[in-house]
């Protein structure tokens, strides 16, 4: 046997372990394995039954995602047509999974007749999270093996189930008392299916999948979910895959459900998806850093600041076990601080999210202080105090007087200068920007901002232990802004121009969620706060002194005390949860228009599209020229999980992409030329866009 399949006998049983590490993806030469081992097995007269197990103790994490897009995923012998062959073998298949079985993965298991899983052991159908769906059975055989409104609904969320979840189901048909003896039991119970007489393939559960479903309920589903998936295939494709198993034979639906997934395969929301799955791996690879490197140990670790973004930071280490020091000035703000953080987490007990035993834990593991010497033997030091430069300098001359060799100081500043920061220490090497985005809790984006002397170790430590709290960690250099703020920076001035020019904030943002962002810029502005902004803005004076109109009317609605949903009044007017258009916004914008003689019009949403994200593409481009951003695909992971740019879109660098760069570039000159003194003045097309298009490249990266 081929050594990506492990075979042997064991009295009347033959044991196929897969053995293609880390994950036995099913690429080509695995299924070509394993269908040899599967014929092999079946020809075999002293072969009465088979346990299909991972080698190296997990079972298979699914399919090749490399080969999607290109011949590989259809190559002899595709994964559909193995399935359906081992479907056929006349000896019953035993399915024991250890670790994981996802997506193809567990397709391969739900063509075996029989299952057993051992205790740690998930299973899932995450294809939707790459914008495809199960495409080797999996559509068909689920919602025959537990109903269509439950195969619905894993499929479609694409989460991962436990194995007693999964065994109450009907997935699973037994359950391992632990990993080593997972293949000893699977062995038992084959024998006593054999001593049973069991058949190769048991009877279907669920026959008629839609047996005890409504009339009407596809359509009426269907309906009720048009708003929440927006534009996005995958999930109509789904359905439509779900209903043919319940109308259709096994092998026409099989057959419709590749009819279905060649039509995700082929779409550019999977290629994007795609995209976005391969940059979170490439995120982690930082040019010069080796693998290999000794990190920091990271056993405590300390915050400043006990506001709503400090106790955010606090929770993220109290959650992974870490226990974590939260320092104040004030027993009145580190009280309120602490209290913020125990009814979050009381939010989550209500919600059955978290029980209250692991409540009493994580609060366990925080301690609120007033004095400095009680973080000075802290791991790291996280500062998340008023974003202004001297207050924060001042808070690292201290760490650096108080706190041991070693330890890391980091700021949260979301767009002030860390070498500026890091200078008033005596150790620089030491410190590192972590841009923690509201609510740090729940946000999954991290900017690690690597200043001009930090450390290897430093980067390498911060970017592991990001990991370690469930949080997605991105390389920036230093730049006002870093990669997310600056890019929002061009963006924001845009849709505020263009609200002087005539258009209204509705109008504007409806361009945006037209094309599936989370929310328009405008309404960005307001959640996060026009106060905010402004108070950034202010920070970087000098890169618009020229320009009298810059963000005029963000200034007017912050002097106005207008600060968004906190006021309840922003760009829009809020009514509790209700956003409403606000005349008020309209009246302000024309005073503006006259007092600064900008013509106010019509703008057509090709234009509103255009300018807003033109230029926030073009700022990527220039990021990545200047080194600020490692790659492109940095910048899309960014502006994806910290700004709400659609995954199925691929991010802003992926959507240039697709728009064709010289696309983007004729947009650019042309709004240059048609918006005079303003177009002029800020529609100018990065140099590596240039250079990119003059050389006929359709892919942006640096060169």
């Amino acid at each position: 046997m081929t050594a990506l399949v492990h075979y042997r006998l064991d009295g009347q049983l033959a044991l196929i372990g897969l053995s293609r590490p880390p994950v036995n993806a099913l690429g080509q030469p695995l299924r070509a394995a394993l269908l040899e081992a599967c014929e092999r097995a079946a020809a075999d007269p002293a072969v009465a039954a088979i346990v299909l197990h991972g080698a190296n103790g997990l079972f298979s994490a699914g399919a090749d995602i490399s080969e999607f897009g290109s011949e590989a995923s259809s190559a002899a012998p595709d994964l559909p047509g193995l399935l359906v062959r081992l479907t056929r073998i006349d000896k019953p298949l035993v399915a024991a999974i250890g670790k994981l079985a996802l997506g193809g993965g567990l397709e391969l298991a739900l063509a075996c007749g029989y299952r057993i899983g051992e205790p740690q052991a998930r299973l899932g159908l995450p294809e939707i999270n790459l914008g495809l769906l199960p495409g080797a059975g999996g559509t068909q055989r689920l919602p025959r093996l537990i109903g269509a409104e439950s195969a619905l609904n894993m499929i479609l969320s694409g989460k991962q189930v436990d194995v007693q979840h999964a065994h109450l189901m009907g997935i699973l048909d037994r359950l391992a008392d632990n990993p080593e003896t997972l293949i000893e039991q699977a062995c038992v119970y084959a024998r006593e299916l054999l001593a049973q007489g069991a058949p190769a393939q048991p009877a279907a559960r669920y026959p008629s999948p839609a047996v005890d479903l409504p009339e009407g309920f596809f359509a009426g589903f269907r309906a009720e979910q048009e708003a929440r998936w927006k534009s996005r295939l995958a999930p109509r494709l789904v359905l439509a895959a779900i209903e043919a198993a319940c109308l259709l034979p096994l092998e026409e639906g099989l057959a419709r459900e590749q009819d279905l997934f060649r039509q995700a395969e082929a779409s550019r929301q999977s290629a994007a998806l795609r995209h976005v799955f391969f940059a979170e791996r490439e995120a982690g690879r930082i040019p010069g850093i080796d693998p290999a490197l000794d990190m920091r140990p990271i056993a405590k670790v300390a915050v400043i600041g006990a506001g709503t973004m400090g106790g955010g930071i606090a929770m993220n280490f109290a959650n992974a076990g870490i226990p974590v020091v939260v320092l104040e000035q004030k027993s009145d703000a580190l009280e309120r601080g602490l209290s913020n953080v125990q009814r979050n987490y009381e939010i989550s007990v209500k919600r059955g999210k978290l029980s209250q035993a692991e409540l009493e834990k994580r609060m366990r593991l925080l301690q609120g202080s007033l004095e400095y010497a009680d973080i000075a033997d802290a791991d790291l030091v996280i500062e998340a105090v008023f974003e202004k430069l001297e207050i924060k300098q001042q808070v690292f001359r201290t760490l650096d007087e108080v706190c041991k060799p070693g330890a890391i100081l980091a700021t949260n500043t979301s767009s002030l200068d860390v070498d500026a920061i890091a200078a008033v220490t005596s150790r620089p090497q030491d410190v590192i920007g972590l841009h923690f985005f509201s609510p740090a809790n729940v946000m999954r984006l991290l900017e690690v901002v690597r200043a001009r002397r930090t450390a290897p170790d430093v980067l390498a430590t911060t970017l592991k232990l990001a990991r370690r709290i469930g949080k997605l960690p991105v390389v920036s250099g230093v730049c006002f802004g870093f990669i997310g703020n600056r890019m929002l920076e061009p963006y924001a001035r845009e849709a505020m121009r263009m609200v002087l020019e005539g258009a209204s904030p509705a109008q504007v943002d409806g361009v945006l969620t037209g094309i599936d962002l989370n929310m328009g810029v405008l309404s960005m502005l307001d959640l996060a706060g026009i106060d905010v902004n402004y108070l950034v803005r202010q920070a970087n004076k000098a890169a618009f002194a020229d320009d009298p109109s810059y963000c005029r009317l963000g200034d007017e609605l912050y002097a106005m005390g207008c600060y968004g949903q906190k006021s309840s009044f922003g760009f829009y007017h809020y009514e509790g949860r209700q956003r409403l258009d606000d005349p008020t916004v309209e009246k302000v914008a024309e005073r503006l228009a006259g007092e600064l003689q900008i013509p106010r019009r019509s703008l057509a949403p090709q234009e509103i599209h255009d300018r807003c994200l033109f230029m926030l593409i073009n700022e990527g481009i220039q990021l990545l020229d200047e080194g600020i951003a490692l790659r492109a695909s940095d910048i899309d992971l960014v502006w994806i999980n910290g700004y709400g740019f659609p995954a199925h879109l691929g991010g802003p660098m992926h959507y240039a992409e697709q728009l064709g760069l010289d696309q983007v570039l004729d947009g650019i000159l042309r709004l240059q030329a048609s918006l005079g003194s303003h177009g002029q003045r800020w529609f100018k097309p990065a140099p590596l866009l240039k250079r990119l298009v003059a050389a006929g490249r359709t892919r942006i990266e640096k060169f």
